[in-house]
This record gives C-alpha cells, sequence and structure tokens, in this order.
C-alpha cells in the first residue's frame, strides 16, 4: 500500500512537471516568434539538475519542481536618458535604489544589437500574447484532461433505478446508521412492492426525466397516496404508494434538514455516462467562476489553514491546497481500495486538470511577479497609445512596471509564506480524500 501511495505522489509530481513545462513553453514560443531573446528555459527553482544549450537558450530542469520560469532579456526598460546597453551605479534611495538595482539586473545580458529584441520595447500587443501564452496554456490542459474524464470515462449520474443500498425499513435522519434493526417500520417502497432494478418513470402521471426529478417531485408530495409509473424487466408497471412525511437532508445544503417532506424510501442507481464537448465547456466555465471566486476568499481561506496547521482543527476541503497536498492526494488515489482501476485513472486525471484550471486563474491575477501583472501593463500600454492617436499627442513611453517593483518584492514575499504554510499545513493536517 505504502509504495502505491509513494508511486502515486510521483506520478502527480511528473504530471506536475509537464504542465509547468508546457506554462513556460507557451510563454517562450511566442516570445521568440515576436523576437524577444529567450536566455533560459527552467522547470524548477533551485540549483540546477540538468541543463544544454541550444542556440541562444539554455534549457533545463531545476531540483525544486515548485514552478519555473524562462528568461526574456529587457523585462524592465533602463531609466530614461540611460544608455541601455550600459550599466549604471544604482541609487542610494531605498526604493529608487531597489529599483535602479532591478534594471541594471535587466540590462546585463543586453549586449549591442540586441536593442530590438527586448522585452520592454514590443508593442503592446505581443507583450499580452507572450505572458497569456502560460496561463492559455494551463487552460487548454484543463480542457483536455477534463474532456478525457468526461468524454471518455463519463461522470457518475444517479438514475431513478432502485438500486441494491436501497433499506427496506425507515431511518430517522438523526440516527447516522445504514442497517435495519428490528422494530424499524417498512418504507413506503417496500410495502408497494419496489424491487431492486425497477426504473421509475412517473410520478402521479407525470414523466420523471431523472433522480433530481423524482426526488423532487415526491418531496414536494408531502405524505398520502400516490401513484408510481415503473419500468421492471422491460414492462411498464403502475404501483399504488403511500408516501410519508420525514424530515430528509436538504438537496442543495445536507447541513440543512427540510422538515416533513414526502418519503418513498428508494436509493438511485449510479452509472457512468460520457459527456458531450459542450458539457466539457460548461464544466470548465462553471469550475473557473467558483476558482475565481475562491481566490477573493484566500485571505479568508488562509486563516482557516492557520488554524488548522496550528491549533490541529479540522481542514476545509473546499480550502487552498498546495502541491505537496495534491501529491499526497494522487497517493491516496493511487492506493485507494474504493476505487477500481478506470476510476482511479479518471480521478487522477480529474485532479490534474483541476490543478491546471487553479494554475491558469491564479496567474492571472493582475499583480506582480504574476503573468497578469504584466498583461496589465501591456493593456495599459495600448490604452495609452490609443489615448495619444486618438488626441494626437506624443506617442508615451513604454510601461515601466519597474516602479511598482517594491510592491511586488512585498507581494512575492507574501506568496512565499502562503506556500509554505500550505506546506506546512499539507504535512501535519492533509486534506484527505477519504475524510
Amino acid at each position: 500500500m505504502i509504495w502505491l501511495t509513494i508511486a502515486g505522489f510521483a506520478l502527480f509530481f511528473v504530471g506536475l512537471a509537464a504542465s509547468i513545462a508546457l506554462h513556460e513553453l507557451g510563454h517562450m514560443v511566442p516570445a521568440k516568434i515576436f523576437g524577444v531573446r529567450v536566455t533560459q528555459y527552467m522547470v524548477g527553482f533551485g540549483p540546477t539538475l540538468w541543463s544544454k544549450r541550444k542556440g541562444e537558450t539554455e534549457y533545463g530542469v531545476k531540483w525544486i519542481p515548485l514552478g519555473g520560469y524562462i528568461r526574456m532579456i529587457g523585462m524592465l526598460p533602463p531609466r530614461p536618458g540611460d544608455d541601455p546597453t550600459k550599466l549604471r551605479k544604482a541609487s542610494t534611495g531605498p526604493f529608487q535604489g531597489l529599483i535602479d538595482s532591478a534594471r541594471d539586473m535587466a540590462q546585463e545580458e543586453v549586449r549591442p544589437g540586441d536593442e530590438n529584441r527586448v522585452f520592454y520595447r514590443k508593442k503592446w500587443w505581443q507583450k499580452v500574447i507572450i505572458m497569456s501564452g502560460g496561463p492559455l496554456m494551463n487552460f487548454v490542459l484543463a480542457f483536455v484532461f477534463f474532456a478525457i474524464v468526461l468524454m471518455y470515462f463519463g461522470v457518475p449520474v444517479h438514475k431513478p433505478i432502485v438500486s441494491p443500498m436501497t433499506t427496506t425499513c425507515v431511518i430517522p435522519v438523526a440516527e447516522k446508521r445504514a442497517e435495519c434493526k428490528p422494530g424499524d417500520r417498512p418504507t413506503p417502497a417496500a410495502q408497494a412492492g419496489l424491487k431492486v432494478g425497477d426504473e421509475i418513470v412517473a410520478f402521479n402521471g407525470v414523466k420523471i426525466t431523472s433522480w433530481e426529478d423524482a426526488t423532487k417531485k415526491i418531496r414536494a408530495h408531502g405524505a398520502g397516496a400516490a401513484k408510481l409509473g415503473i419500468t421492471r424487466n422491460g414492462q411498464p408497471m403502475t404501483l399504488d404508494v403511500n408516501l410519508i412525511a420525514q424530515d430528509r437532508p436538504n438537496l442543495e445544503d445536507t447541513k440543512k434538514i427540510d422538515k416533513n417532506v414526502g418519503f418513498l424510501g428508494v436509493a438511485p442507481t449510479e452509472v457512468y455516462e460520457t459527456q458531450s464537448i459542450g458539457a466539457v465547456a460548461g464544466h470548465m466555465v462553471s469550475l473557473t467562476g467558483q476558482v475565481a471566486k475562491s481566490l477573493l476568499n484566500l485571505p479568508e481561506k488562509m486563516v482557516g489553514v492557520w488554524h488548522a496547521a496550528f491549533s490541529g482543527e479540522e481542514r476545509d476541503r473546499q480550502g487552498p491546497v498546495g502541491v505537496v497536498g495534491a501529491g499526497r492526494m494522487g497517493g491516496e488515489i493511487l492506493a485507494s481500495d474504493l476505487l477500481s482501476g478506470q476510476e482511479k485513472i479518471a480521478t487522477f486525471i480529474n485532479l490534474l486538470a483541476g490543478f491546471n484550471l487553479a494554475i491558469g486563474v491564479f496567474n492571472l491575477i493582475p499583480l506582480l511577479p504574476l503573468d497578469g501583472g504584466h498583461i496589465a501593463g501591456g493593456l495599459w500600454e495600448g490604452l495609452k497609445r490609443a489615448f495619444a492617436r486618438v488626441f494626437r499627442r506624443p506617442e508615451p513611453r513604454h510601461v515601466d512596471i519597474a516602479k511598482v517593483l517594491p510592491l511586488t518584492y512585498v507581494l512575492a514575499m507574501v506568496m512565499i509564506i502562503m506556500a509554505g504554510l500550505l506546506v506546512y499545513a499539507d504535512l501535519v493536517n492533509p486534506i484527505r480524500l477519504s475524510g
């Protein structure tokens, strides 16, 4: 079992590394197309594990598989009035000195003749395409992975077919048990003679289209007599049932209880149904909205992670998880005895899809050092140039993102602290799929 867990953990990190590599490829390809000189393409951080130079670019893998980067020359413009091919002494002011040092570092790899190959001199729309390429690649990967899961493996769907898991007695919702005890009264379904495999097709003469449809109609009816249309062994039948009133979990929020709703007493059969490409697109749109909403609540969620890490509180299953936690989930999936081989593959691919979607959305946050910060800078530059053309003003300078570097370093430090907290929480109090 432990070897399966380790194998699943390692397999997830291989998938993560491949996703990172493709993310950086999404940046590098348009950068090279638009003539930006790319000096490095690296997967991972820290000391270099392996590298090879091909042409003007060094390709390599580093020891810490928690990200990656490409190095493009001239990410920051030189100070106004400076020769872009010469370095200057940094100013002594705390913030200006920091900015000037960053400018100097950005110019170190700029050689004579590279003036038109630096990133900052490219057209605004080229900058936007280059910096959007990485997140776009993550969205493409997420779509492909979700398409494999939904269109090939399918998704679990509850059908209005009586399941073998159906109990024949009425168990109050407050009692957390699944087995009948002596003295329990039979369910209306058992009294009416419903059998495993019977498909519910109508309720009081109204066609049933899904398990959710059947549940809503039965609950809304309340206690009393009703006509239940079923299909048994291919033959249509109508059964007289006498529903009873019960307290049942709310269909939207299982923590809430609906009082005195109609109760029949059957469990649905779960089957896997393949979906259309349109369903994949809808799934992506829905999940993207959920991820974006989660990011807005990230500060609050991180407080919960802190309490889970240091106070032993239960980890929020809907809260953020780091790469270590996701890797543990990968190991848990592979080692699970509750999933078939096909279900393990589908769940694993779904995990990678979700992680790619989260990376793509996170990188679009319009703050440096994220890709979204550079995209916002490119869009602002395009807006300024359009304004200048409309009002016949001199062409403005390139947007100088170096001016926000102090804030960038603060945000980078916050991101590092958050990543460290997630790693610690994932180690001491992880989110478990089987929890």
